[in-house]
């Protein structure tokens, strides 16, 4: 071997430690950097003892997808979970201390205790201001869940303008690599944008990918809707100003495709947008519904009765008195008007007399007659009413044949059981995501021991080529002298 190719060699060597090295430091660098794929320089032979070195990227394409389709499935869970917290807080308080439910116990308590005193005024008004506090607690009720339909309809809004957003950089990242693998140059840096890229994407959309020539990714949702291909499909969305009981919400469009909201407490949403649909359009109509049947049966219970007259609004009323609804027939919107009837109310000028005795319709609906103080008869009634089964429509999603003090019960039984399977779906579905975040990160992250290892090694291999430049520098040095 010559000293010239001898040299050569360990120049060649020389620069394949030091592009060996700088991978193992950027390795080092960008170890806690979740989006970070290991960098894996591979060196080969070109030539007799000429070296160059290659970049490789650590992938593991099964392991990607389905990080990404668990990142979707907990987002969509996290999302369905957090909402049912704030809105269960806003309409039944904490602890459901302002739920109708608890309004409703507290105002058959003062009946009972008007019943049994009914020539007591005095507590004649606890009665109606017990009454007051149901209707507040519909009243209430019912805004704050339209309240909460058109916040959601706004978080929809910026969540749409997000994911616009991100397919726009997707655009830029897919660009990049396919311009990269053209030219030939290292595209790992790009690779590494477009997968954080997707997994954020993932967060309000489930994706499915392919790779075609030239590292040209096409991606589409779990359904089969292109999202990109060369450029970003449009997501729209029109939000509402607002909302009024039994309104449906705008849809979201992918490629004018609606995405589907999600359903159940173990929600089938993948992605924030599906279960902010389910929110706005299920859960919280749903609410609604059943504090609309609530009223009705209130109004129902109450009403004053007389021989061949129609039954009237009583104590409870509404826009369409004096009739009452019709049985077990949703009107939407019906807790948000109902109201406590002015001739019982003596801040309106009426008087809880008319309550004991009837006659808020008419004298034709006069129950006592004789006018004796201690009537307690209607009381009584109404009263027992409130335990006593009618028919509620099943569009409200709880029970159709039920008392109104049970059924006001079940509504916040059925809330509750919602949210707790949603809960325990999230706990499952974020321990999934953390999972196969940490199986990925294991096959394509960075082990720094296994990093510092290498450096040694490398070190080494730097010595050893070191040392050959200097013997092969000595012996020029020799030749040189022995020739002068």
């Amino acid at each position: 071997m010559s000293l010239s190719t001898a040299l050569n060699i360990a120049q060649s060597a020389l620069l394949a430690t030091s592009r060996q090295t700088a991978v193992v430091s950027r390795n080092v660098a960008d170890a806690d950097n979740p989006n970070y794929s290991r960098r894996i320089a591979v060196v080969t032979s070109t030539a007799p003892g000429a070296r160059s070195v290659d970049i490789q990227r650590a992938t593991d394409d099964l392991l990607f997808r389905q990080n990404l389709s668990a990142l979707s499935a907990y987002s969509g869970q996290n999302a369905l979970y957090s909402g049912m917290d704030r809105l269960g807080l806003s309409v039944n308080g904490v602890d459901n201390a302002s739920s109708p439910s608890t309004a409703i116990a507290n105002l058959q308590k003062a009946l009972q205790l008007y019943a049994t005193s009914p020539s007591n005024q005095n507590i004649g008004s606890t009665v109606i201001d017990a009454a007051k506090q149901v209707v507040r607690s519909l009243n209430d009720g019912s805004k704050a869940i339209q309240d909460f339909r058109t916040q959601t309809d706004g978080e929809i809004g910026t969540a749409v303008n997000d994911l616009n957003s991100l397919l726009g950089q997707f655009q830029d990242a897919n660009r990049a690599v396919i311009s990269g693998t053209r030219s030939g140059t290292d595209v790992s840096d790009a690779l590494d944008q477009r997968d954080a890229l997707l997994k954020k994407i993932s967060d309000y959309i489930p994706v499915s990918t392919f790779t075609r020539g030239d590292n040209d990714m096409v991606v589409n949702t779990a359904d089969g809707t292109t999202l990109f291909e060369t450029i970003p499909r449009s997501v729209t969305f029109t939000p509402s100003s607002g909302y009024a009981a039994g309104a449906a919400g705008n849809a979201v469009y992918i490629d004018n495709v609606p995405i589907s909201a999600g359903s159940g407490g173990n929600t089938t949403a993948s992605g924030k947008l599906a279960g902010m649909l389910q929110l706005r359009d299920g859960v919280a109509a749903t609410m609604q519904s059943q504090l609309d049947e609530t009223a009705r049966g209130l109004i129902t219970a109450f009403a004053e009765t007389a021989p061949s007259m129609p039954n009237a609004a009583g104590l409870f009323t509404w826009p369409g008195a004096p009739g009452v609804p019709p049985s077990a027939t949703l009107i939407n919107g019906l807790a948000s008007t109902i109201s406590v009837n002015a001739a019982m109310d003596p801040s309106a000028g009426g008087s809880p007399t008319v309550l004991r005795d009837g006659g808020a319709n008419g004298a034709a609906y006069v129950a006592n007659t004789s006018g004796g103080a201690s009537y307690s008869t209607l009381l009584v009634a109404y009263g027992d009413k409130l335990d006593q089964p009618m028919s509620f429509d099943p569009a409200a999603g709880i029970s159709v044949t039920s008392s109104v003090s049970d059924y006001a019960a079940n509504s916040i039984g059925w809330f509750q059981g919602v949210r707790q399977q949603a809960s325990t779906a999230a706990d499952a579905k974020e321990a999934l995501a953390q999972r196969t975040a940490d199986a990925l990160s294991n096959a394509t992250g960075v082990n720094v021991d296994q990093e510092m290892s290498l450096m040694l090694d490398l070190e080494h291999t730097y010595q050893a080529s070191a040392r050959m430049m200097k013997t092969v520098d000595d012996m020029l040095t020799a030749l040189l002298s022995a020739v002068g």
